[in-house]
C-alpha cells in the first residue's frame, strides 16, 4: 500500500469554502464597524470646529466668525496664527481632506458664517458634517453658534441645509 503526501482536492476545496464562510460573516462586520468609526470622527471634528469657530470669533471679535478654512493653516507647512490662519483644528480638517479633496474619515465638512439682523460683523455660523457615499457614513451632522452638534436621523445623509433646518434637528445623545 502507497502513503498519499500531501492534501487531496477535496481536502483543499473544504478549507476554501470554510475560509470563504467566514469572509462573507465577517466583512459585512467589518463595514458596519468602520461606518461606526467614521460616524463618530464626524461627531468629534464638529465638536472642534464648534470650538475652534468659538475660539475665532474671542481672538478676533471684529472679524466675527469665519469659514472652515481660516480656522486651520495650510497643509504641510508651519502654522502662525492669524486672522486668515487661526492654527485653531487640524490642517486636513480645514481643507476638508485636501490635496486628495476626499473629505476625512469618510464625510466632507463645511463652515459657513452669517450675519444675524443689525450685526456689524458675522455672528453666526453652520457647520456640516457630510457623509461622502452611504457605504462612509450613516447620518450627517451639523452645528451651530450654540454649541450644540445636532445629527439628521441614521439613514439620512443629505447636507444639512441652513442655519434654522440644523436648529431643528435632535442633538446628539451620547
Amino acid at each position: 500500500m502507497r502513503k498519499q503526501k500531501g492534501f487531496s482536492l477535496i481536502e483543499l476545496l473544504i478549507v476554501v469554502a470554510i475560509i470563504l464562510i467566514i469572509a462573507a460573516i465577517a466583512i459585512p462586520n467589518l463595514m458596519r464597524a468602520k461606518m461606526a468609526a467614521n460616524d463618530s470622527s464626524a461627531a468629534a471634528s464638529e465638536r472642534s470646529i464648534v470650538t475652534a469657530e468659538v475660539g475665532y470669533f474671542a481672538a478676533f471679535p471684529t472679524i466675527g466668525y469665519t469659514g472652515l478654512l481660516a480656522l486651520g493653516g495650510a497643509i504641510g507647512a508651519a502654522c502662525a496664527p492669524s486672522s486668515t490662519s487661526a492654527c485653531l483644528i487640524d490642517s486636513n480638517l480645514a481643507n476638508n481632506g485636501t490635496p486628495a479633496a476626499s473629505g476625512k474619515s469618510g464625510y466632507t465638512f463645511d463652515s459657513v458664517e452669517s450675519t444675524g439682523a443689525g450685526a456689524a460683523v458675522p455672528n453666526q455660523f453652520l457647520t456640516t458634517a457630510t457623509p461622502l457615499a452611504s457605504t462612509t457614513g450613516s447620518k450627517a451632522y451639523c452645528a451651530v453658534d450654540d454649541g450644540v452638534v445636532r445629527t439628521q436621523p441614521a439613514g439620512t445623509i443629505t447636507i444639512v441645509g441652513s442655519y434654522a433646518a440644523c436648529q431643528k434637528l435632535n442633538p446628539l445623545a451620547n
